[in-house]
């Protein structure tokens, strides 16, 4: 019979590859206490300390097979323990950093800004489209939707007939029309 309290660490690590669940039970029991002791310190969480400790030992058994420890053990464990906790912390960031956009996102900044740029953009295809527009009809149309005036305020202002304001407006908002699309159209009669 096998005494596992009198191998030494290696001896264990070799026994662990070889499937044996006592020399792992031993090297459980040696190092548990000290690796949850470092946990603690570099954590200052003892629940987290104690999930850190469990998981690297449930890895080292699920690894056993192909455990490849160059160094001594107890050197793999500490650097184990460290990497399980920076990713650990990496973890929580990623967490953190998707918590605050989905938070920014529920308070509707992300819409905000969504829709501000897709005004933006269309205000200027709306702006190209009116730039298009012959002289005379930018002109009417300008003063009909920037300066609010009605089509008899503009009939004026040209020395034109009523009509061919009307005219001149219907024309020109079909041909906006017919160059930015319905959805953008619409945005342009209630934002225009």
């Amino acid at each position: 019979m096998v005494i596992y309290k009198s191998l030494s660490d290696a001896e264990l690590t070799g026994l662990i590859k070889s499937d044996d669940k006592d020399a792992f039970t031993e090297i459980y029991n040696r190092f548990h206490p000290l690796l949850y002791l470092y946990a603690c310190k570099i954590t200052r969480d003892d629940d987290l300390a104690e999930d850190l400790v469990q998981e690297l030992f449930i890895s080292i058994w699920d690894k056993r097979l192909s455990l490849n420890v160059t160094s001594s053990i107890s050197s793999y464990f500490y650097s184990a323990i460290r990497y399980k906790f920076f990713d650990l912390v990496d973890k929580q960031k990623v967490r953190a950093d998707y918590l605050n956009t989905m938070q920014f996102l529920l308070d509707g900044h992300s819409y905000d800004t969504d829709n501000y740029i897709a005004e933006k953009e269309l205000s200027a295809t709306i702006e190209k489209a009116v730039a298009e527009l012959p002289e005379k009809m930018r002109k009417i149309f300008l003063l009909s939707r920037k300066n609010n005036l009605s089509n008899k305020e503009i009939a004026v202002e040209l020395n034109i007939a009523e009509k061919t304001v009307k005219n001149q407006i219907g024309i020109a908002l079909k041909s906006i029309k017919g160059q930015i699309g319905l959805h953008a159209f619409l945005f342009m009669l209630i934002h225009y």
